[in-house]
């Protein structure tokens, strides 16, 4: 009967969730994916992704992102709104060192995550910051769940990325790079 109860509480929990009361995942749903793919063009457009992507110095990268990474800070106007477009190239396998990234980036190169700052009312809790992974062809990267990597991903879980991002300030770790006219 205990544990009947507790199931039952744990139940009512989810339900009256805000997310699953209204019947929506947190991330992944078809509009998250859609407007992911929006960003993925923006940033073609910007050369911050393909075949003839900008490039800097890779640096060493710290979880979950990867062993060496590459970030770029921009804006960008996504479905007619234009925010702050934060990049970071994510390479690997351990081992890897800046110079081996840049004579072949495509062989080392493992996700592509981008943080992009909406327009107000997209998720005020979270400074309505849209969370997207890419794998290196543009795909979204998926969860061990099979849901797509887009949107509010994780929100309300205590790891990913904006449990992890919402304990800075304003959920940048490196907030001297933006400018005040990217703030």
């Amino acid at each position: 009967m205990k544990s009947l109860l507790a199931g039952s509480a744990l139940a009512l929990a989810l339900l009256t969730s805000p997310v699953i009361a209204q019947g929506m995942a947190p991330f992944g749903t078809e509009h998250d994916v859609g407007y992911a793919g929006l960003v993925w063009k923006a940033m073609e457009a910007a050369n911050l992704v393909g075949d003839h992507a900008i490039k800097s110095r890779p640096y060493d990268g710290t979880p979950p992102h990867g062993k060496m990474l590459e970030t770029f800070y921009t804006t960008a106007t996504v479905d007619g709104h234009t925010g702050t477009l934060i990049v970071k190239r994510n390479y690997g396998p351990e081992g890897v060192d800046a110079e081996q990234i840049m004579m072949d980036p495509g062989k080392h190169l493992g996700a592509i995550t981008v943080m992009f700052q909406r327009e107000a009312g997209y998720d005020e809790d979270n400074q309505n910051w849209f969370w997207a992974k890419f794998l290196p062809d543009g795909s979204l990267d998926k969860n061990a769940k099979g849901m797509q990597l887009a949107g509010r991903v994780a929100k309300g879980a205590d790891k990913g990325c904006i449990a992890c991002h919402s304990t800075q300030d304003d959920y940048i770790f490196t907030t001297d790079a933006i400018g005040p006219a990217m703030q």
